[in-house]
This record gives structure tokens, C-alpha cells and sequence, in this order.
């Protein structure tokens, strides 16, 4: 990337460098600034990297991204520094701003909200390193709450009540809940009985819970997903999921940069709820699908976990998702749990224009795994998942959906320009990433494939044992314009203007 000429001059007072976090490929700066300041573009700051004790960078490059949500974070992700030197930022012909506290990835507490119902906080951290799918010792960890948790003097303990995975769920001090001080004025982190304080940048937050009207949720079915760079195939996986009873979608982005923000901009304005929730934290899906769940939790009565590749098919026609899943008796079941049907590239070379459903119909005879929706107040308290499928409370239990009745359709081989990207990295943090040379029989990892991302000559070919038809038909009897011919997310060529 080529550098950019530097300027000295003093920064603007009210904008600072919060903290930055460094991954293992990027560095993320978190920047704190009053709620009147504007947010900054990507055309308005660079990344400079200065020497220890100097304020004349050595570098300055432009930054990767910028991206902000609705809740006002605004993150900026630059280069990693080069060894030896202070990551902070220059707003251009106004100055540099001061380098903020670094933090490795590795071991960082990321987020803290307050859960509504019982107003324990729900602390997700990285780095420590327990087990996969197991519920851990909680009296072995406690939270600590201050402004400074580096002054013993000036902080609050709180007792775990529960851990598992990257998730400490804590009784929060009733001086914060009962204080005057804003919530976001506390650091959370976690404390292993016999060890230190784990490094943060996990502000509190409160989930506040709506009021129930009437005694029923606002809406009868909503989706979660975690995503980077699908933007191209989201109004599809939108619009479907719309016509088959899909009334709420929580999209949480994990650093996409393909103008994600427009394409949902342009859904809501289409009448579709939807809401992108910044999420820039990597191989955290688990983390990231339980904080949905109780985002979710006081206005859906259901909420499916599935990709923007992963399409619910109901074969029998013309029910809708909430009429077959209220088939289930809700007192007694917290899930449904939905096989999952792999289809393969089905001859193609390049992306489908008609779409994903239209375009492949070849897959794999039998299904790969499941995926699940949930009612989210029969999830355990530690809302420990294992991304197909969640633990429930005491009682509950979880069912297998008929295939005859739902299933999942995931697109997962596409044409090799989309399937190659998931060589980037896997979102979840107990799956490895495919360069990897770990679980290679993971059925995560394509068949075959190996650990490069180099095209076989006989992928479009792949992954193809039955023809299956069924949502293409339906897609194609139901959404086609009768007009134009064309499907509402296919690209329609412009008239030209005489």
C-alpha cells in the first residue's frame, strides 16, 4: 500500500483514540468522540505508525475501513503496526490524534451487556480457554467493575453465576444499578480465582426489555446471522425469507467492506426489518449468536440461526415457517432442529444471475448437519451454543423436524469465485480455519479440498449425487415478474434513455 505525506499539527480536542485491538492479520482502533461530533470517513483520516516516544510518524497508510452502527461505535481498521512502533490515526489538515492503550486479541474482554431480566451482566471475553460445549466451574471467576481497573481502590466485584465458552455471566453491583453514573462509564472484566485480571475494552450496556403488548411478542419469527462480504446475495436470502413468514432479521456484521450498509438501507426502505449490528470481533460466532438470542429474546417468539447461503424450504407448499413450527408443543420444546441438504455447483462457472435457488439443484443425498430455531426463553442462562444448536433450561427439550415438512437448503459449494472466500477465515471460534492443518476431517471443511484455496479442475462437477428441483420450481412459479420475467433480486438491465 503506498504511504501518504504526513502533516504536524494539533488534533482536534474532542475526538480521541478510545483503545486498539490488535488480530492477527489487522489492528482495530475503537474512537471516542461526544455525540454532536460528526463521524469521520475513510477519506478523512489515515493510520500512522510512530516510534516509541516520537510524535513524527515513521508511516502513515490509509485505513482498510471505517464503520460505524446505529449505537454511534465507530471503528477503523488499519495495518497491523510494524514491530517496535504506536498505532494511532491522523485526521487529515487537522492533525494527529494521540495513540490509545493496546490490547492483544488473544486475551481481551470485548463486550459486557446488563440482561434485563435479573440484571446480571453478560461479560464475552476471549482467551479463556475453556472447553468446548461444557459449562464450566462458575465459582472459579469473578467480574470486576470500574473506570480504572487498574485501581484496586476503585472497583466493584461481582460473584460468576455461570460460564461456558466465552461467556461469564455475573450478578452486576447494585451501586452500579442503582447509581446515577452512565452504565458505558464501567470497564467489565473477569478475574480466574488465582490469577489476573483479564485485559478490556468491554463497556456496560443495558438490554432494556420492551413491554410484551397483549401478552404476545412483536413478532412470531426472526432470523439471526453472522456474516463478512455477502452483501450481493443478501436481498435474496431477504426477500424469500419475507414471503415464507420471516417478520425480523438481525444481520451481524463481522468486517464486511462491500457496502453492506447500502444494501440494507435499501431493504429497510422496502419495508423490511432489518438491522445490521456491527460485530468486529473474529471467530466469535458462538459469542456473536448468543448475544442475538437475547437481543431477540422480548420480541420474537421463534428465532432461526442459519447463513445468508442457508434457505428453510418447506416442500409442502404453502404454510408458512411460524405454522409449522407452532405444530411443536412450546411448553415443552425450546428447539427445532432442521437437517441441512448440501448443494453443489450443479455444472456452473460462474455466480447464477436468477440467484442461489434458482441456480443450483444438485446436492449431496444426504444431509450434513442441522441447524435450529430457537424460542428463546427456554435457553439456558449461559446461553452456550455449539452454532448448530443451543443448550435449553431443565425440562426443555428439542425436536427433529421432518424432512417432508422443512428443511434446510444451504448452498454451501457454490461456483468457486463465492466458495473460495471462505478460505478467509471461519467465523466460529472452535472451528479451524481451513489454511489450517488441523481437523481435516472436519465436516466444516470441504471434501477433498485440502488446506489451499486452488480451484480443482472438476469443481463445477463436485458435490452433485441427486437433482433436486423443489425450491427452485417454487421460487421461480412465485416470485417471477409476469411482466419482465425477471425475479425481484435479479439484476435487470436499465432502459436507455432516447
Amino acid at each position: 500500500m503506498e504511504a501518504i505525506s504526513t502533516e504536524n499539527s494539533e488534533a482536534p480536542a474532542a475526538i480521541s483514540v478510545r483503545e486498539t485491538v490488535i488480530f492477527p492479520d489487522e489492528a482495530l482502533v475503537i474512537l471516542k468522540y461526544p455525540s454532536s461530533a460528526s463521524l469521520f470517513t475513510k477519506d478523512e483520516i489515515n493510520c500512522i505508525y510512530l516510534p516509541p516516544n516520537s510524535s513524527q510518524p515513521q508511516l502513515q497508510l490509509s485505513p482498510a475501513a471505517v464503520d460505524f452502527d446505529k449505537e454511534n461505535h465507530q471503528i477503523v481498521r488499519c495495518q497491523l503496526p510494524p514491530r517496535g512502533t504506536i498505532l494511532s490515526l491522523a485526521v487529515k489538515h487537522n492533525g494527529n490524534l494521540a495513540a490509545g492503550p493496546m490490547y492483544r486479541w488473544d486475551s481481551l474482554a470485548y463486550e459486557a451487556v446488563i440482561d434485563g431480566r435479573d440484571n446480571t451482566t453478560l461479560l464475552f471475553v476471549k482467551g479463556l480457554n475453556l472447553l468446548w460445549g461444557e459449562v464450566a466451574d462458575p465459582s472459579m471467576f469473578k467480574c470486576i467493575y470500574g473506570s480504572d481497573l487498574s485501581n484496586p481502590r476503585f472497583v466493584l466485584w461481582g460473584d460468576a453465576v455461570s460460564a461456558a465458552q466465552e461467556i461469564v455471566r455475573c450478578r452486576t453491583p447494585l451501586s452500579i444499578l442503582n447509581g446515577s453514573q452512565r452504565f458505558d462509564s464501567f470497564k467489565v472484566s473477569v478475574r480466574v480465582v488465582g490469577g489476573e485480571t483479564v485485559n478490556s475494552i468491554a463497556r456496560l450496556k443495558h438490554e432494556w426489555s420492551p413491554k410484551v403488548v397483549g401478552g404476545s411478542k412483536q413478532h412470531k419469527m426472526c432470523v439471526c446471522t453472522m456474516l463478512r462480504n455477502q452483501a450481493r446475495f443478501l436481498q435474496e436470502w431477504i426477500v424469500y425469507h419475507g414471503r415464507v413468514g420471516v417478520q425480523r432479521w438481525f444481520i451481524y456484521d463481522n468486517n464486511s467492506d462491500d457496502n453492506i450498509e447500502g444494501v440494507v438501507e435499501a431493504l429497510v426502505g422496502g419495508d423490511y426489518n432489518v438491522s445490521r449490528h456491527l460485530w468486529p470481533w473474529i471467530k466469535t460466532q458462538e459469542a456473536g449468536f448468543a448475544h442475538c438470542a437475547m437481543r431477540a429474546r422480548d420480541s420474537c417468539e421463534w428465532v432461526g440461526f442459519i447463513d445468508v447461503d442457508e434457505f428453510f424450504h418447506l416442500p409442502r407448499g404453502r404454510q408458512s415457517l411460524y405454522e409449522v413450527v407452532e405444530k411443536e408443543p412450546s411448553d415443552e420444546v425450546g428447539e427445532i432442529r432442521v437437517s441441512c441438504h448440501s448443494f453443489g455447483p450443479s455444472g456452473l462457472n460462474k455466480v447464477p444471475e436468477k440467484g442461489v435457488m434458482a441456480g443450483y439443484t444438485c446436492r449431496m443425498g444426504a444431509p450434513e448437519r442441522h441447524k435450529s430455531i430457537i424460542r428463546p426463553e427456554g435457553l439456558n442462562s449461559s446461553l452456550m451454543n455449539v452454532v448448530h444448536h443451543f443448550h435449553l433450561k431443565s425440562g426443555l427439550k428439542h425436536v427433529d423436524m421432518k424432512s417432508s415438512a422443512l428443511v434446510i437448503n444451504h448452498y454451501k459449494y457454490q461456483v468457486w469465485e463465492v466458495f473460495k472466500e471462505k478460505f478467509h477465515r471461519r467465523v466460529a471460534a472452535y472451528v479451524s480455519d481451513w489454511q489450517e492443518e488441523r481437523n481435516l476431517d472436519s465436516k466444516d471443511r470441504a471434501p477433498g479440498l485440502g488446506t489451499k484455496p486452488v480451484e480443482p479442475a472438476d469443481w463445477s462437477r463436485r458435490f452433485c449425487e441427486v437433482n433436486d428441483t423443489g425450491l427452485r420450481n417454487r421460487v421461480l412459479e412465485t416470485f417471477t415478474d409476469p411482466q419482465t420475467g425477471y425475479l425481484p433480486w435479479e439484476d435487470q438491465p436499465h432502459e436507455s434513455l432516447t
